[in-house]
């Protein structure tokens, strides 16, 4: 178990509503989960939660073997989030100064996997490139290298496959697979299935901050075209067809 929750609450400062409610769920070790619902159902807070971002309302929220609430400093770096839009972490002047940020200059070894990482990732001959004449694509796999060279336990993808073209999809699974490889446990959001079924272990289906529906697909899939979400291969029937 990496990650366990048992009613757990959160709501945004200010609100008079929970945002999150109730939510039960066990994340096992070296699993993908595929964390799916329509927008607004609470899944980019539920991320933000588990990274420590945010603190559980009311709820037992252990992640790492240690309480969110009374520990969370002591994960700090173990759980790495990486947002939906890559802009917003990537803090670096060009490629190769920010894939080296997390990087102690001094550790020689940590430094070497981080370039090794932007090999594996088709990055080295842009390591000079500045940030900003990257492509949309060019940013997520930085910022996925970048995560990654922090040696993370728990990684948290939020939406990773959005606005890629299908090379850079499938540049995507393969770190998905080698990360599983590796042991890293991976919780990934997505709208369009399709991009990651196959290699999920898991779902967990929010609709209204709570989850409605958790476990492998036979026991997701038949709720998700009413709670909003597209099932693998399904199609855009009209409602009423």
């Amino acid at each position: 178990m990496i990650a366990h929750g048992f009613n757990v609450c959160y709501r945004h400062p200010g609100n008079d509503q929970d945002t999150l409610k109730n939510l039960r769920f066990t994340f096992k070790k070296g699993e993908i989960i595929g964390l799916v619902g329509v927008n607004g159902s609470g899944k980019s807070t539920f991320l933000s939660l588990l990274a420590g971002l945010f603190q559980p309302t009311s709820g037992d929220l252990v992640v790492l073997e240690q309480d969110l609430a009374k520990n969370g400093a002591k994960f700090k770096g173990k759980v790495a989030l990486v947002p939906q839009n890559p802009d917003i972490y990537i803090l670096g002047s060009n490629v190769e100064e920010d894939l080296l940020l997390g990087v102690d200059p001094k550790d020689r070894e940590k430094q070497e996997r981080a370039l090794a990482l932007a090999d594996s990732f088709g990055l080295t001959d842009l390591l000079k490139r500045p940030i900003h004449a990257l492509s949309h694509g060019q940013k997520r796999k930085l910022t996925l290298a970048s995560t990654l060279a922090t040696q993370p336990s728990l990684l948290l993808l939020d939406e990773p496959f959005a606005g890629l073209d299908y090379p850079a999809i499938l540049a995507i699974r393969t770190i998905l697979e080698n990360n599983k490889k590796a042991g890293i446990t991976q919780v990934v959001v997505g709208h369009d299935l399709e991009m990651f079924v196959d290699l999920a272990d898991s779902f967990a289906l929010l609709n209204d901050g709570r989850i409605v529906a958790i476990g492998d697909a036979a026991e997701v899939f038949p709720h998700l075209l009413v709670n909003g979400a597209r099932p693998p291969g399904h199609g855009f029937e009209k409602r009423g067809r």
